[in-house]
């Protein structure tokens, strides 16, 4: 035992240490556009895998963090990027041609891709870790001294990773990971005294679960709904909803609390899972694993939910990125599906000083790079404020609004205004954008990227990097077997990102509708190709 403290010790000392190497060149959020340096990019949802099984085309979000592709605009960046499985070429070439003043073939020249070949539902850098080889290969490509790896979020298989190749690794320890789960999110509001729904801590037991459902009953026995959550759940997906308008019998005060918690706890496989084809044996299976928590659901004739996005960097300063109000879905709208940018100007700068409490909070903690914060905002005509912000949790990684952000920024070079909430390009003009990873159809199946790359020119969706404004795809990679897309269309007003996504549905509407309605194909007197 006292040998494997040490161990552990060791490896703990030395993960400090390479993280401290960031905290010797950090300039800004930016430095990796200003240096000569090595980023090696892993995409890695590092997540309870069953959550994204849930998730259709889950392993394709490894896309989502393509953008940092746009980093090879600085001619003396290079950049590694692995994936479970390969990258169609023109997918890589869409990004690359993205890139104003680059040439194509001295940006790709910087690149390095890599993939296990390996499509199982494990986390990609357990995957990397599995195979020696393909880490000494990574090791081999890298600078160390110029280097550090970036990921989606920070587990154990990160920082062993991060040990292996001996780089950085520019994300929070995962020794912080409560701190971005439910319950950690829920300890963070209080202390900071931020509004939040009342609830529980993490619970790893039913008994316990229904437990606090009832407690939470009987102090607000008004209640009409109660969100379950699991501890590590994504995107909502791990979220379900208990509604209690169909148990007024044993509402507080109508029965006594043995009852109350009996039937409780048999409802409990009626709850309104958010994830398409979950179960209550499968959704009460990962309790004891991940945890849970049992919140009130917060009513409101009017409700959004917005986000705030924060950077800590290495020596522990705090910036606000972004606001958005989220677009959500599913049963009871508990699931990403999409964002806007800006979030409302009603809100937008209550965010922001929230969001700075809760990262001055993170960074106390020593956590480090990126952080959201997620609200649910209700309106109230009669108030002052009209709109109140509860906050929900906080994630402590990238997110749904990392990706179409850092497309924003790295393709207008412009700044994020503190002051007004809002984003200006180099040409000072504001920047709006809508974006989402859920533009889905079935009659969108079969679309290669290529027959994409067809409609894309053939309507001009492109981005133009004269106006700045347009269509940025990713997600690519899912369209051919699940017909989903994710899409970042900026404007130069809300209104303008708004009929760009129209616009894109339309014409992938108009294209794919106008093959279904074509005849069937005969093939009953095809002739055998001849390649003569």
């Amino acid at each position: 035992m006292q040998i494997e403290n040490h161990t552990v010790s060791r490896q703990t000392e030395r993960f400090q240490q390479l993280q401290n190497r960031l905290r010797d060149f950090w300039q800004n959020v930016d430095t990796f556009d200003q240096d000569d340096c090595d980023i090696l990019v892993i995409p890695s949802f590092s997540i309870d895998q069953r959550v994204g099984q849930k998730i259709q085309g889950f392993l394709h979000y490894e896309e989502r963090l393509l953008f940092s592709l746009i980093r090879l605009r600085n001619p003396n960046t290079r950049l590694i990027y692995v994936t479970a499985q390969p990258l169609a070429p023109m997918i890589i070439d869409y990004y690359l041609q993205l890139l104003p003043g680059i040439p194509f073939s001295h940006a790709r020249d910087r690149l390095l891709l890599l993939t296990t070949y390996d499509n199982s539902f494990k986390p990609l850098t357990q995957k990397i870790l599995e195979r020696p080889r393909l880490v000494e290969r990574i090791r081999r490509a890298l600078r160390p001294e110029k280097s550090c790896m970036v990921c989606f979020n920070s587990t154990w298989f990160e920082y062993e990773l991060s040990l292996q190749l001996g780089i950085p690794l520019l994300a929070s320890s995962p020794e912080l990971s409560h701190w971005g789960s439910k319950s950690g999110s829920r300890e963070i509001f209080a202390e900071c005294e931020i509004p939040h729904p009342d609830g529980s801590l993490e619970v790893r037991t039913i008994d316990a679960l229904v437990k606090e459902a009832v407690d939470l009953w009987e102090r607000h026995p008004q209640l009409k709904r109660m969100v379950v959550k699991l501890n590590e759940g994504f995107s909502g997906e791990g979220n379900a909803i208990l509604d209690l308008r169909s148990l007024m019998e044993v509402a507080p005060g109508k029965c006594d609390r043995v009852e109350r918690i009996n039937v409780l706890q048999k409802h409990l496989k009626n709850l309104s899972f958010q994830a398409k084809e979950e179960t209550w044996e499968s959704f009460s299976s990962r309790i004891p694993e991940l945890g849970a928590i049992v919140e009130a659901f917060i009513e409101g004739e009017e409700k959004r939910s917005p986000s705030v996005q924060g950077y800590i960097n290495p020596n522990g300063q705090v910036e606000i990125l972004s606001t958005h109000d989220q677009i959500l879905g599913g049963p009871d709208g508990q699931v990403y599906l999409g964002c806007s940018f800006p979030a409302d100007n009603s809100y937008r700068l209550r965010l922001q000083e929230i969001g700075l409490k809760i990262g001055q909070s993170l960074a106390s903690r020593g956590a480090m790079e990126r952080y959201s914060v997620d609200f649910i905002a209700v309106r109230h005509p009669e108030s002052a404020l009209e709109w109140s912000l509860e906050a929900i949790e906080i994630n402590l990684r990238k997110g749904g609004t990392t990706h179409p952000f850092m497309t924003l920024r790295l393709l207008t070079n412009g700044n994020y205004d503190y002051a007004t909430g809002l984003f200006y390009s180099q040409q000072d003009k504001e920047k709006y954008y809508i974006a989402s990873d859920n533009l889905q159809k079935s009659q969108y199946q079969g679309l290669l990227p290529n027959d994409l790359m067809d409609i894309i020119a053939k309507y001009r969706l492109h981005f133009d990097s004269s106006t700045k404004t347009g269509t940025v795809f990713h997600l690519m990679g899912a369209l051919s077997e699940f017909g989903k897309l994710g899409l970042t269309c900026i404007g130069n007003s809300s209104s303008e990102a708004e009929a760009l996504y129209q616009k894109v549905e339309q014409v992938l509407d108009t294209e794919t509708e106008s093959m279904l309605e074509s005849d069937e194909l005969d093939f009953s007197s095809s002739l055998p190709i001849s390649w003569t």
